[in-house]
């Protein structure tokens, strides 16, 4: 019986440390940890929110190509003069034709549909570059939200033991006689309130985590990052100049308005009638003989001369001119906005940085104060606040300085990374 009882808990140490290891590997197996940002990007070719704007470009081309074509000519066949009544009872003084008409365009009709074929894909494919740099956007924004719930969780559960320890100190000092419950049940009400932080903070981080997966449909949920875009120092300031007629959003409304020109091009000189030429030959059979015979037709513009069409194809222009007006002013205004914020964003983290310092060192301090019975209970919770504040406020600080680079990187087209976009 001794000899079982020395063994036996060495036995279940070690069969918690088998089933620890089991349970750590098969947590490992259905894991997936989201690579480098840059690797993520590029990896991510075949989004779905790109495909959409990759098929736009083909249907341009599709359209452009099928711009180039020539209306199709046709052949007829025609028998007059037969099975009626005398003397064309019979087929004796048929007369049949075998014609080719074939329709000539006039105006320049096909040059203007070629035009207006290229222009739509010059704009289909400013759209997708423009869809590209709204993704690599939201990509940033969305790995940088799962980094920062990972924080959120981090400083929580700082909370969490910084909150145990000052209960357990608490719980000293009460059993000795030095305390009042009081103190006891603030420190218990702390805790509390820090672990339903700390609750809130993992079903966030949860979220966050769903929607990145999302964004670049991965077969498995990723539960981890590789990198941290809010901690990467860019190696030269992201933010400078900003031509507004360069961003991606104008350039699209440029094209639009491009190509919205060159359709009412087409339109106006589809009001120009076109015209067929006729070539057949006709058999006699009365005579025996075969004639040639010619033609052209050309159609009456009485009713339609496509006004609608001219109508709707100016107010397009009109629209699309407002647009581009819109998207220029909201472009200048944005790079304005970027540059007074970055400087403003860099003294913040800096000052944010320093609050924590002195905070941490505050609450060093009053902990060992509160510990002597030098410091009340409220001074030490009061302190404790004020380090949780310092370190979310530089957090906070983190954000605001990455949400500055990814919007001027969206404004120039370019990754958070500073990496052109094509």
């Amino acid at each position: 019986m001794k000899a079982f009882r020395s063994r036996s808990p060495r036995a279940a140490a070690s069969g918690l440390a088998v089933a620890t290891w089991l349970l750590v590997m098969a947590a490992a197996a259905h894991a997936q940890v989201a690579p480098p940002f840059t690797t993520l990007l590029r990896e991510s070719e075949d989004a779905p929110t790109l495909a959409i704007s990759v098929a736009e470009v083909r249907r341009a081309e599709g359209l452009s190509e099928q711009a180039r074509a020539r209306p199709n000519p046709n052949v007829s066949l025609m028998t007059e003069n037969v099975t009626g009544s005398s003397p064309y009872g019979g087929f004796g003084r048929a007369e049949t034709t075998l014609q080719y008409n074939h329709p000539i365009e006039l105006g320049g009709k096909r040059m203007a549909r070629m035009a207006a074929g290229r222009a739509g894909v010059s704009a289909a494919q400013a759209r997708d570059h423009d869809a590209r740099v709204a993704f690599a956007y939201d990509l940033a924004r969305s790995y940088a939200a799962a980094e920062i719930a990972d924080r959120r969780i981090a400083l929580a559960q700082d909370e969490v033991t910084e909150a145990q320890s000052d209960l357990g100190v608490a719980n000293a000092l009460v059993a000795a006689g030095k305390e009042a419950r009081l103190r006891s049940l603030q420190a218990q009400s702390a805790l509390d309130e820090a672990s339903a932080q700390l609750e809130l903070a993992k079903a966030n981080r949860i979220g966050a985590y769903s929607r990145l997966s999302a964004l670049v449909a991965a077969e498995q949920p990723f539960n981890g990052l590789a990198d941290s875009l809010l901690d990467w120092v860019p190696p030269a300031p992201l933010v400078g100049p900003v031509d507004a007629r360069s961003a991606p959003a104008v350039l699209v409304a440029s094209n639009d308005r491009d190509a919205a020109a060159l359709r009412l091009d087409v339109e106006k000189r589809r009001a120009t009638p076109d015209v067929t030429a006729t070539l057949g030959v006709r058999r006699l059979a009365v005579d025996n003989a075969t004639a040639l015979i010619g033609g052209v037709s050309i159609p009456l513009a009485l009713f339609d001369r496509n006004k609608g069409n001219i109508t709707a194809s100016r107010a397009e222009i009109q629209a699309a001119e407002a647009r581009l007006a819109v998207a220029r002013n909201a472009a200048e205004a944005e790079a304005r906005a970027i540059t007074a914020e970055f400087e403003a964003v860099e003294a913040r983290v800096a000052a944010a940085t320093r609050a924590r310092s002195t905070a941490e060192e505050t609450y060093r301090l009053m902990r060992f104060a509160y510990e002597a019975g030098k410091a009340p209970m409220a001074e030490l919770l009061t302190a404790r606040h004020g380090l949780d504040v310092a370190r979310g406020s530089l957090l906070d600080a983190k954000i605001a300085q990455f949400d500055v680079r990814a919007r001027a990187a969206r404004l120039q087209g370019r990754t958070i990374m500073g990496e052109p976009i094509q």
